[in-house]
């Protein structure tokens, strides 16, 4: 692409910004869009919600659609591995249910199995670990017939939706259990001070130039040429201003949401997991083509069945804090839009439903587009009837836009 480009372009600095217009048209051509177009999506919807949306535009409604999009960003996050190996797992939403019974019934007082505090350890982290153990448990269980036996995702996962559903409601014979454990419910709860906040956006930003700079100057030390620096720049400063910028908006209302925070913890480690390891690496070789990465000595069947596990993990820490939200659990725990929901986000924020292509934040620009749609239309005043039709049209519009690129890129040979 670098080479077109300069070829193209010979009074133009390939690494420079005048050359970026032309990159992008090469890009297009090739079907590699990345996750502008979602981003430029998610900025018409909120600037149309602004404007015919009454209090869209408000600090409240801004913490609330954080809290409301934490529960599906988690399980939209484990979609992404999942689609990356080009499978499916059709039961996230009752595993995260399962995770919420769990939490429930362990911090239940005088049930005859509450977890209490174990020394400085309080006994809601560790039933927290306890429901991500159990969900580990289901990924192992279905991952393991999914690589080892051969069967499909979605006939194993669509089995499992139903066991799982079953169990939430032979579990919870009382059919709703409130949460009282305050540990668990600050998931969803818990507001930073306005000085935390301003620390936290001050740490993350520092972090996140530091590495950005650090690669920089590592890439130099290697004598490769630094592409558009100038954009790297504006990229810092887009981060800083939206960082501050809603840190503000936070601090205006009842502070930063501790559930903002646990969204972009773990968009890092996920994203740290997928680019910067070894097992990453594999997950998009067994997603673009499996026979040629078991041949080149990866081992498919454990590739596959750590991603069903980081699904169901991820599926668990979602129901967590969905549980939270509500400061209960109830037998429809992770019934409803919540499957659809997470699967749209990842498709929608530029995830391949034929494997190989997309990251992690995807899940995170696709759930605010969901998030967004659902919120501006409560606001509005529509039914929930228009809400899942709007969910749908993006969605049959992001589906459609990854079959076209993925020919792109097949004529491209990539």
């Amino acid at each position: 692409m670098s080479t077109q480009v300069e070829s193209a372009l010979p009074d133009i600095d390939p690494t420079g910004i005048g050359a970026i217009p032309f990159r992008i048209r090469e890009n297009v051509k090739a079907g590699n869009l990345g996750s502008w177009p979602v981003v430029v999506v998610l900025v018409i919807m909120v600037a149309y919600f602004g404007f015919t949306a009454n209090n869209f535009f408000t600090a409240v409604n801004f913490n609330n659609i954080i809290i409301q999009m934490a529960g599906t960003t988690m399980l939209a996050y484990g979609v992404v591995f999942v689609l990356l190996i080009g499978e499916i797992d059709l039961s996230i939403g009752f595993v995260s249910g399962i995770a919420g019974v769990v939490v429930a019934e362990l911090q239940l007082p005088d049930s005859g199995h509450q977890i209490h505090d174990v020394g400085p350890i309080p006994a809601g982290v560790l039933i927290i670990g306890v429901a991500l153990l159990v969900c580990a448990a289901i990924g192992v269980f279905q991952g393991s017939i999914v690589a080892r036996i051969g069967v499909p995702a979605f006939v194993v996962t669509l089995a499992g939706l139903s066991i799982w559903q079953g169990t939430i409601q032979k579990a919870l014979p009382e059919q709703v259990v409130i949460i009282q454990d305050t540990t668990i419910n600050n998931l969803a709860g818990y507001f930073f001070s306005d000085t935390w906040g301003w620390i936290i956006a001050v740490v993350g930003v520092g972090a996140y130039a530091a590495i950005v700079i650090g690669g920089m100057l590592s890439a130099r030390r290697h004598g490769v040429a630094i592409r558009d620096p100038a954009l790297v720049i504006l990229k810092l400063l887009a981060v800083a201003v939206l960082s501050f910028g809603a840190v503000a908006i936070c601090n205006s209302d009842r502070g930063v949401p501790f559930a903002l925070l646990l969204v972009i913890i773990m968009l890092i480690l996920l994203t740290f997991l997928a680019k910067r390891t070894t097992f990453g690496r594999h997950v998009y070789a067994v997603g673009g083509n499996a026979e040629a990465a078991r041949r080149a000595g990866i081992n498919v069947p454990r590739v596959r069945t750590i991603v069903f596990v980081i699904s169901s993990v991820m599926a668990g820490l979602g129901g967590i804090v969905l549980a939270a939200r509500l400061n209960s659990v109830n037998i429809a725990a992770g019934s409803g839009t919540l499957l659809i929901d997470a699967i749209s986000a990842a498709v929608i924020g530029g995830t391949s439903l034929f494997g190989g292509r997309g990251e992690v934040r995807n899940a995170l620009f696709g759930a605010m587009v969901v998030v967004t749609i659902s919120n501006g239309l409560n606001t509005q005043n529509r039914s929930a009837g228009d809400i899942l039709i709007a969910t749908g049209m993006i969605l049959l519009i992001a589906v459609i836009v990854d079959t076209v690129l993925k020919r792109r890129q097949t004529k491209a040979g990539r």
